[in-house]
């Protein structure tokens, strides 16, 4: 066999296999997001659900995650009013940069920053915490007891996160929104009536459910990922580190993939109008 032929075949067999894996690791992630809200609904209904973890680790997240929260809103505001003021100025219609500053941080940034800290923050947090616990052979010793650790160990925690990710969502709003009105107002020469009147006019209460209902599902996704990768921890000196790295990494890029396709069906189905 030639080099190249070598090279070619080493290529596909790479290609093959990362597919296949990628499926089957999608599969079971699948089976995982299904067997927990399964055995958390059932466990809420019989009164077995683990109440005492779900307050600690939905405080924990709240911890972990609302200083970085304002951290990020206040300059995402500033960036969002200071662009959208900008282009407004240039084409004469700084009457409506309330809407077009305010818009952008309801629809979009508030989902997006509340994914990004729960898969950076808390998602980082929930992987190092469940590969230890492998690492340590706990998962194994529950099995053992004949305990679930889906139903033990992973529903808390996709609860926790899923509660948690509408107030980041709802602290980001207002965090971003008073921002960007400060800026608007002392830095871009906008009447205070003039912004909150243009953003009254576009943004509605469909805009903040929809934001509320990404946050939901991006915490979901990223929650099931940071699980996954957690108990399917493997062995070794690295082997943490790798399931964090790659819970972060995965659960933040299907939360922009899911963005994408939430976006386009909301644009379709709950096209802006003009109150």
């Amino acid at each position: 066999m030639t080099p190249a032929a070598d090279l070619l075949d080493r290529a596909d067999h790479y290609v093959r296999r990362t597919m296949v894996g990628s499926i089957a690791t999608f599969g079971r992630a699948i089976q995982l997001a299904a067997a927990a809200s399964l055995f958390g609904a059932i466990d809420m209904i019989r009164g077995r659900f683990p109440i005492r973890d779900f307050v600690t680790l939905t405080w924990f997240v709240i911890t972990v995650t609302a200083p970085p929260t304002v951290l990020v809103s206040i300059p995402f505001g500033v960036i969002v009013s200071v662009q959208a003021g900008s282009l407004t100025q240039q084409v004469g219609a700084t009457s409506i940069s309330g809407a077009a500053g305010g818009l952008g941080v309801i629809q979009q940034g508030a989902p997006m920053v509340a994914a990004l800290l729960l898969g950076g923050a808390a998602g980082a947090a929930v992987a190092s915490d469940l590969g230890a616990r492998v690492m340590r052979e706990e998962v194994d010793a529950l099995r053992t007891m004949g305990i679930d650790p889906i139903s033990r160990l992973v529903a808390p925690r996709i609860a926790a996160m899923v509660v948690v990710a509408p107030l980041i969502c709802f602290l980001t709003i207002i965090m971003g929104l008073s921002t960007g009105y400060v800026i608007a107002v002392a830095f871009q020469d906008v009447a205070p009536g003039s912004y909150v009147s243009s953003f009254a006019s576009f943004a509605s209460f469909t805009d903040i459910a929809i934001a509320v209902v990404k946050s939901i599902l991006f915490a979901f996704v990223v929650a099931v990922v940071a699980c996954q990768r957690g108990l399917e921890t493997k062995h070794g000196a690295k082997a943490v580190a790798d399931s964090v790295n790659a819970a972060v990494v995965i659960g933040v890029v299907a939360a922009f993939a899911l963005n994408l396709v939430i976006t386009q069906l909301t644009t379709m189905f709950f096209p802006q109008r003009i109150l």
